[in-house]
């Protein structure tokens, strides 16, 4: 039951990962977020998927750390706007 939460969030990570790569410089921040939650949920349906609780460890980094991360991107990336 949880493969198929975690294959039906595969297609948004994709859409996610393009638009990151080649969308328009203004979106990116936004699209990282993004990227971030879906990666997050993830990592929480394969830790309930194989019962490996350390993987929600991960996410709850990952979560901890996306927001920090893209405001540091967006500053950096303003230098260059």
């Amino acid at each position: 039951m949880y493969w198929i939460a975690i294959l039906a969030l595969l297609p948004p990570l994709v859409a996610g990962l393009l638009l990151a790569r080649g969308g328009p410089t203004r979106t990116r921040p936004l699209v990282l977020q993004f990227i971030s939650c879906i990666v997050a949920m993830v990592l929480v349906l394969i830790a309930l998927a194989m019962q490996q609780p350390s993987y929600i460890d991960l996410a709850l980094t990952l979560t901890l750390l996306g927001l920090p991360g893209t405001l540091a991107y967006t500053l950096y990336m303003e230098r260059w706007l």
